[in-house]
């Protein structure tokens, strides 16, 4: 018999058996990076709200939103509940060939919260399926006659290969084979989309671009577009007959103070959206892209294709994904998520400025709305001369690697001493990122932000060089 590990043996394994398991059998390099940078030393014993605990009984504050899946908070009654009467009822989960009662409500309703006429659903598992979708949709519009598709340069998307090589960002280090027409432009500049669409011409002046990919908030780089450049992409992507894609899997569902960020805006609307991430409650891997009708139609809507867009998917309609995605949905609706992010954003933001102020040889800059900011710590000559003495010389091949570890020395002092956790973003400049789930408190974000103070009260320096000869040189 094989010598397998069940669920109750599996809850009472050690951290240096879990670690042991990573190392043969998920990654030893993942082990050793995250141990290094202060992480995955502990094992959770359960998690409510915006609170953790550890196995050694410490309560955790935990700031990360789950990098976005957490509006919801770990483990919300309403959303174990709706699962739970799921199973209980016997539900049936999935079969290509019967109907879901679960998709038909859960499309109903998006179309319900959504402007225009974003009225056609569909609903991947992930993020990046979700991207790939929107852009097949978007080729299959232009039936093949169209090979260009724009992006940022700063843009996230993904990790797969398609939605990859639509990624600008430092994410995407390694040439990966991508889908092919793939060009950037920079990001919140029109000029430079406008030169992009023209350059795609063919011989006769036609427009070969099929889809224009955007994140109106950059959630890995904590920048935004403006109202003025937003408006400017939809008037050129409907001159040109363009299928103009927003990707709001991170922003989605409240974060940064409105159910869309693009929603701040009357009047916009894309021809299609993209959501993940909080979408499912914290508990379901689930995604959408929504498209407005006459782009779904002409794409999908004829005997031929219906399949190619829908039930040719093992997994769609997973019933208690979606059963989960409607009480989620309907939570962040029904507790105004957008309005808790504002009431966030009236303690962050003037709590992170008055920081800025007081620690300006520290803090660079400070960007973000709602529920979602970015602290960028200050990596000048000074700080790099010291990482460059401190750190082993082969950890400084990555170009960003001085300022994660000036990043991650405040990141490790939050968890340390304060119970805080906070993570950086992997893209851009790596900022601290401030993105607290949508059910925590006033009292929460002023905790956060006292304890932040505390820490850089100590001083980068003295953070770095503890941190340094703490973590990072056990690497070699």
């Amino acid at each position: 018999m094989p010598d397998l590990i069940s669920v109750e043996e599996c809850e009472a394994l050690s951290t240096k058996q879990v670690h042991d398991l990573y190392r043969r059998h998920v990654s030893r390099s993942q082990v050793s990076l995250m141990t290094s940078f202060g992480f995955g030393r502990e094992l959770v014993e359960s998690a409510e709200g915006a609170w953790l605990r550890t196995r050694d009984g410490r309560r955790i504050l935990d700031f990360t939103g789950g990098v976005g899946v957490l509006n919801h908070g770990h483990n919300h009654p309403r959303i174990l509940a709706a699962r739970a009467r799921f199973q209980q009822n016997r539900r049936m989960e999935v079969h290509k060939t019967y109907f879901s009662p679960y998709v038909a409500a859960l499309s109903h309703n998006l179309a319900q919260l959504l402007p225009g006429d974003l009225t056609m659903s569909f609903f991947p598992n992930s993020g990046a399926e979700a991207v790939e979708g929107a852009v097949k949709l978007a080729y299959k519009y232009h039936e093949g006659a169209r090979n260009t598709i724009l992006h940022a340069d700063i843009s996230f998307h993904g990790k797969l290969l398609g939605s990859g090589s639509l990624t600008g960002g430092a994410q995407n280090h390694f040439a990966f084979p991508g889908i092919p027409g793939v060009r950037r432009f920079a990001y919140g500049d029109l000029d430079s989309v406008r030169a992009q669409v023209e350059q795609a011409r063919d011989a006769r002046g036609r427009c070969d671009v099929y889809a224009i990919l955007i994140e109106p908030f950059s959630a890995s780089t904590m920048t935004v577009c403006s109202e003025e450049f937003l408006r400017g992409l939809r008037e050129l992507c409907t001159a040109e007959d363009i299928v103009l894609v927003f990707d709001e899997i991170y922003t989605g569902w409240g974060k940064t103070g409105s159910l869309f960020h693009f929603m701040r805006y009357p009047g916009l609307v894309p021809d299609v959206l993209t959501t993940s991430k909080s979408f499912g409650g914290g508990k379901s891997s689930i995604s959408a892209y929504i498209a407005r009708e006459p782009v779904f139609r002409k794409a999908y809507d004829n005997l031929a294709d219906s399949l190619m867009h829908s039930t040719s998917t093992t997994y769609y309609g997973f019933g208690e994904e979606t059963a989960t995605a409607i009480e989620a949905v309907a939570i962040a609706v029904e507790d105004d998520y957008p309005k808790r992010a504002r009431m966030l954003e009236d303690v962050l933001l003037p709590g992170l400025g008055a920081l800025h102020k007081r620690y300006p040889d520290d803090i660079a800059d400070i960007r973000g709305a709602g529920a979602l900011w970015g602290v960028f710590l200050n990596s000048g000559s000074r700080m790099l001369d010291l990482v460059g003495r401190l750190i082993p010389g082969g950890l400084g091949r990555d170009p960003q690697f001085r300022t994660k570890v000036v990043t991650c020395s405040v990141i490790n002092a939050l968890y340390r001493d304060h119970g805080v956790y906070a993570y950086y973003t992997l893209n851009g400049r790596n900022p601290l990122v401030v993105g607290p789930p949508l059910v925590a408190v006033p009292e929460d974000a002023e905790y956060f932000l006292d304890s932040l103070d505390a820490v850089l009260a100590k001083g980068l320096p003295r953070l770095l060089t503890d941190f340094v000869r703490e973590k990072v040189t056990s690497l070699w």
